[in-house]
């Protein structure tokens, strides 16, 4: 046998099983190839699926959850046990108008009215302290009561701070240093959480601070501003809960509720109860016992507990992951994005959602004491869930902005309800204009013969090399000379002929007849 044959025979069967697919679940096939990620996951428009996808799941896990953990209650007070959860749907429904309403804003509109609305806010926050205009609730003057509905300023100036310390850092972006990254942001976040102070609102000073340490974040602050902060930060927390009796309270049945199980700590351990009788596949959604006006505020505060009561471990996982990915999506807008603003106030608003959210998770299970905030788009409320659709749809309009995105969408064909509700962003960086309506400066217009010196434009000639070696030249009057009729009429024939451009474009043109 002829080993040449033999070898090329060999070689032929190796290509040949090099060009067929590899056998399924072979160990050997899988070797040398690496997990190819689905392309949705990296694509252009992945930021906006990302967040629509984990607002909307968890908008829709807490319609549910207010109508279960609501109606007994709602029941108990003599009030149909639907009522509850309709209002949070009409709320979710202003919220949704809202939302688009957001996504079509441009972000050179958010920056020019961001400090008109901080004044605003800052007014808002004033009035509702004064006795007789704002609603006292839970001990906290924080409400204005609009008859329908109670509205709170504070979860308004979260994102108007969030917006305007995003576009003021953005304005000061090639020369920021520390001193104009701390001035004018950390005097007006002094400013506003001694206005909540006065309400009290300890909650709303905390979630403000999360605003403030996401813009300082995205901003690029040195360790010293951390440190400092930091330390200012807990004296300031100490102070407040040594000065005062209740928050002290708070405090002391966070550490051990059961010293109080009756007062301080009733609400905390009911909510480990209800936690506790979940297990991990939950008691089945509606077979609540905590709702029955065991737990204090199980639609608002308390409502992560219910879901760990009927939905289970598991439950609360779905909860947290989608946390995470709205997280993960608007980290991904700031580092995708074109535009410093958009990458300042997507960070500060995803510090402040996901770090509420913490919050509210964190004291349920008992890992922080219990400040009073909600969990967004989850826990019954009017207002907070209309902001906090509203700023869904700011991260949507963010995330559509993105310079792939934009790409994206132009070469993509769609409908016009799409275009309509959808509109493609003009510019990945949205140029920044006055709020006066100014007329633009009008152009120089070349001089005319009719034109005075005014119009005249002066260029510098440079001299020559050799400017120094030359002698002056004479600046005397230069004598004309005296034209005789035959060099006049010569003259007049050339003024009347066409220039040479003219006469070689149109070579064949009749000429006109002297």
């Amino acid at each position: 046998m002829d080993p040449t044959a033999g070898r090329a025979a060999t070689g032929r069967a190796r290509a040949a099983s090099a060009t067929e697919p590899p056998a399924r679940g072979g160990r050997a096939a899988g070797r040398g190839r690496t997990l190819a990620l689905p392309p949705w996951l990296d694509g252009p428009m992945t930021s906006c699926h990302l967040v629509i996808g984990a607002a909307g799941m968890l908008l829709a896990i807490g319609l549910v959850m207010v109508f279960s953990a609501s109606a007994i209650e709602a029941a108990l007070a003599d009030q149909p046990a639907w009522r509850p959860g309709v209002e949070q749907v009409v709320f979710a429904l202003i919220g949704l108008v809202a939302l688009l309403v957001a996504v079509r804003l441009p972000t050179a509109v958010l920056r020019r009215w961001a400090p008109i609305a901080l004044l605003a806010v800052l007014a808002l926050l004033l009035l509702v302290a004064v006795p007789g205009i704002g609603t006292e609730l839970n001990g906290s003057r924080a409400w204005f009561d609009l008859g329908f509905t109670n509205f709170q300023p504070s979860e308004a100036g979260k994102l108007v701070f969030a917006l305007w310390g995003a576009h003021v850092l953005a304005l000061r972006a090639s020369y920021l240093t520390v001193p104009s990254l701390l001035v004018p942001l950390l005097p007006v976040f002094v400013v506003i959480c001694g206005l909540l102070m006065l309400e009290p609102d300890f909650g709303a000073t905390v979630t403000m601070g999360l605003v403030l340490a996401g813009l300082l974040l995205a901003a690029g602050a040195p360790w010293r501003v951390w440190a400092g902060l930091g330390a200012i930060g807990v004296a300031g927390v100490l102070l407040l809960v040594t000065t005062s009796a209740y928050r002290l309270e708070r405090w002391t049945s966070f550490l051990n509720p059961e010293a109080d199980p009756t007062d301080s700590g009733f609400q905390a351990i009911r909510g480990f109860y209800a936690l506790a009788t979940g297990g991990f596949w939950g008691v089945g959604l509606g077979n609540s016992a905590m709702k029955w006006n065991l737990l204090p505020e199980a639609e608002s505060d308390y409502i992560f507990a219910i879901i760990g009561e009927e939905m289970g471990f598991l439950g609360c996982l779905v909860v947290i992951t989608l946390y995470g990915v709205l997280a993960y999506a608007g980290f991904r807008i700031a580092r995708r994005s074109a535009d410093r603003f958009v990458q300042l106030a997507c960070v500060a608003i995803t510090v402040w959602l996901v770090g509420q959210a913490a919050m509210n998770m964190g004291y349920v299970v008992g890992l922080g004491p219990v400040t009073g905030v909600t969990l967004p788009l989850v826990s019954a409320g009017g207002t907070s869930l209309v902001l906090t659709l509203f700023i869904v749809g700011l991260l949507i309009r963010f995330a559509r902005s993105e310079p792939d995105a934009i790409e994206y969408q132009r070469q993509r064909r769609a409908g016009r309800l799409a275009r309509l509700l959808l509109p493609v962003p003009a510019h990945a960086v949205d140029p920044v204009r006055s709020r006066s309506r100014r007329r633009p400066a009008p152009e120089a217009r070349p001089a005319g013969p009719d034109r005075g010196s005014a119009g005249r434009t002066v260029v510098r000639v440079p001299a020559p090399a050799d400017a120094g070696t030359r002698p002056p030249r004479d600046r005397g009057p230069v004598p004309r000379e005296r034209r005789g009729p035959a060099d006049r009429s010569r003259a007049g024939e050339a003024r009347r002929q066409p220039p040479p451009r003219a006469r070689a474009a149109a070579p064949d043109a009749p000429r006109r007849p002297r």
